[in-house]
């Protein structure tokens, strides 16, 4: 029989009987994979752009970018899996240049493939040229050819991790990569669409961008799907409570459905067609979800409020704007939080905030939140729209249930007792 965690949960594999294929987009993902162009999926975190990559390419050469990246990590990391060392020599606007080494025999095989097709072109154009066989790393042209040659997909997930200087320089080598026949797809938490053609205008027509959003219906079906698989039935009025919950997160409504046949004591498929009806279920679950999410956010507060008190010259306005951010509507944090409505209700909480001062602090606001790995961000700054993105819609949830004393509160207080703290 089927466990309830074969169906539903958060899962790093696709669970295909909860699986949606929300608008097509299965197919019309793949259909975009076999065109000579890149691909950019864009949607909140846990929203599904893992599982539908997966689904419709198994065998990715895939890399997370982390916050503090560079393409350079990038390329060196999707060059590890292959087997490749990469050692980068110098970067410039115009690309890199460094070697590559064969750190395992298939890295090795590839090189040499890819060395003699370069060399066999190149001595087809000036015998005079010539290179060691599977040493040079000449610009982006022999990194492409590296992963063309190995028949695999590069995904560039979590991009809103890099910084705008560095999505700049990733928008000039989608060109040049474009150039080179390697198409790629990237993936991440970003407002505005067709950014990296924003970015870069010469990849207008070179890449093409997928949106991802679910509807109500869609996560509906999510339970109902898995449902079906279990031989279950979930009352509408449970149905209706966990995609409000999940504010369209669908990783967050796989775990309260989860979570909510736990407390119903179901863990496996039913022999008999089960009903779960019982608000109390679900009720008892979304609180224990929300206690293990407590974890989070209360080491998430703690790390801005110590990043906050490490920036002495601004510690006047980084509490106000975090206290308005993490307080805005839900509907802000849905679709973009303004500068305009950050500066209003903080500068009215302390008049020596400007909002230029304000723009500039929100640009650094990505690196207050991340651990010593680069990980964790909740929200992060968008210069060109100027308005906080919600990349973790978790958040919603989470204050919906647990309510507590966020640590910039008390750095608000702390401030508010200095005779003309600096703002």
């Amino acid at each position: 029989m089927k466990q309830t965690t074969d169906v539903f949960g958060m899962s790093n594999d696709v669970l295909p009987d909860s699986y949606v294929d929300r608008g097509e987009l299965d197919s019309e993902l793949k259909r975009l994979m076999g065109r000579k162009v890149h691909v950019a999926i864009r949607g909140p975190s846990k929203c599904g752009k893992s599982w539908l990559r997966q689904r419709v390419v198994p065998n990715a050469l895939t890399v997370q970018c982390r916050l503090g990246h560079t393409n350079v990590d990038v390329y060196t990391a999707a060059l590890a899996e292959l087997g490749i060392r990469l050692e980068v020599e110098s970067t410039s606007k115009f690309g890199l240049k460094g070697s590559v080494e064969g750190q395992l025999s298939i890295g090795t095989d590839l090189i040499g493939k890819v060395a003699a097709k370069v060399a066999g072109e190149a001595s087809s154009e000036d015998t005079s040229k010539s290179a060691p066989v599977g040493k040079n790393a000449s610009d982006l042209k022999f990194i492409a050819e590296l992963i063309i040659t190995s028949g695999r997909r590069l995904i560039v997930e979590d991009v809103h991790y890099l910084s705008i200087e560095q999505r700049t320089i990733l928008a000039y080598d989608l060109k040049a990569l474009w150039d080179y026949g390697c198409f790629i797809t990237v993936v991440g938490v970003w407002g505005d669409s067709n950014m990296f053609v924003r970015l870069n205008t010469e990849l207008s027509g070179r890449i093409e961008e997928l949106s991802i959003e679910w509807q109500v219906e869609d996560l509906r079906a999510v339970i109902v799907k898995g449902s079906a698989a279990l031989n279950l039935e979930f009352s509408r009025e449970i149905q209706n409570r966990s995609i409000l919950d999940a504010f369209g997160n669908a990783g967050l409504l796989q775990r309260l459905i989860l979570k909510t046949l736990d407390e119903a004591k179901i863990y496996e498929q039913q022999q008999a067609k089960c009903k779960v009806n019982d608000m109390r279920y679900y009720e008892s679950a979304a609180m224990d979800v929300a206690d293990q999410l407590n974890g989070v956010y209360q080491t998430f507060g703690e790390r801005v409020a110590a990043g906050i008190r490490k920036r002495s010259d601004a510690t006047g306005i980084y509490p106000h704007a975090m206290a308005v951010i993490v307080s805005a509507s839900d509907a802000m944090h849905m679709n973009g939080i303004p500068v305009d409505h950050i500066f209003e209700v903080s500068s009215k909480r302390q008049s020596r905030i400007q909002k230029s001062n304000l723009k500039a602090i929100l640009a650094k606001i990505d690196g207050l939140q991340v651990d010593d790995a680069g990980r964790g961000l909740v929200v992060t700054y968008d210069p060109d729209k100027e308005q906080v993105l919600n990349v973790d819609r978790q958040l919603l949830f989470y204050r919906k249930y647990l309510t507590i004393s966020w640590p910039w509160e008390a750095l608000i207080a702390e401030a508010a007792e200095l005779p003309d703290s600096p703002s």
